[in-house]
């Protein structure tokens, strides 16, 4: 007697694969090559490593780690780390959260979305701090709020310069109020470190929104940011869906907010350390 179940598709994973390994077509490993999403190039991942993460045909700039970031823009081996140890919490206890927590150390091989410490750009001393976007998407919970918080508190008593990474998704939805709390006590310290009389520039990179758009990413001295970096508080479809209008090409890129008086600069990844070293001369009068 003919069943239903006659005509169901096998769960065996390994029926149906013999024909596809006769296949002629070369197999590349994943991990060995990158589809830049800009030109649609097959980029060799050491390659496009070896140039600072820039796509070499269209110039397009893929996302580094906070580590990355970091050895991008400091001297070698002045990286002085603040407030490693600091890590999250499950305030609300969330469902879910503890997972994802867990999932964004291992992934990324750091406690929180943030870096902080002190370093030299070009010999000159600062306090620096790198988001993370391969934790929970750089989002803003307490502990990162309390990190950067920290750096700028301790900055202002060192009388240093601060130089931020910023990269960010917004504030973190699991944490709820505690999350947004951190937009007030951030703006907070940036405040004091700013009447203190010292520089505070920012580097925004793709994408930086929400909350950390509107708190700290903002309140910059100077303000720079990378070719084609999405910044924006909602982004393009959230806006479009709610005013129910087509918004103009490249809205909210890096280059449109340059044109609007947003930012203070465009800087390519390679020139990004060169212009940080003369902007914190400048500032400090060693030239």
């Amino acid at each position: 007697m003919l069943k239903k179940s006659n005509f169901k598709k096998s769960r065996n994973r390994l029926e149906g694969l013999a024909p596809d390994l006769q296949t002629d077509k070369p197999c590349i490993p994943q991990e060995l090559c990158t589809v830049c999403p800009g030109c649609k190039t097959m980029l060799f991942s050491h390659d496009l490593e070896e140039n600072q993460g820039i796509c070499p045909k269209c110039g397009r700039h893929f996302r580094l780690s906070a580590r990355q970031r970091l050895e991008l823009i400091c001297d070698e081996d002045s990286y002085e780390p603040w407030d490693e140890t600091l890590t999250p919490k499950d305030p609300l206890e969330f469902p879910g959260y503890g997972a994802k927590l867990k999932t964004s150390r291992l992934r990324s091989r750091e406690n929180e979305g943030v870096l902080t410490g002190k370093a030299l750009i070009h010999g000159s001393p600062c306090a620096v701090f790198a988001m993370d976007a391969g934790f929970m998407m750089g989002s803003m919970g307490s502990v990162v709020g309390e990190k950067i918080t920290r750096l700028f508190e301790r900055a202002t008593r060192e009388r240093l310069p601060v130089v931020g990474c910023t990269v960010s998704g917004g504030a973190r939805m699991q944490e709820g109020i505690y999350s947004l709390m951190q937009m007030a006590k951030t703006s907070g310290a940036v405040k004091l470190h700013s009447d203190a009389g010292l520089l505070y520039i920012t580097v925004l990179t793709d994408p930086t929104t929400g909350g950390v758009t509107a708190s700290f990413a903002m309140e910059g001295d100077i303000i720079l940011a990378e070719p084609g970096a999405l910044i924006a508080f909602a982004g393009p479809r959230v806006i479009e869906q709610t005013l129910r209008q087509k918004l103009p090409k490249g809205f909210q890129t890096a280059e449109f907010l340059l044109e609007k008086g947003f930012v203070d600069a465009v800087v390519p990844r390679d020139q990004l350390k060169d212009t940080l070293g003369r902007l914190l001369r400048l500032h400090t009068q060693e030239v």
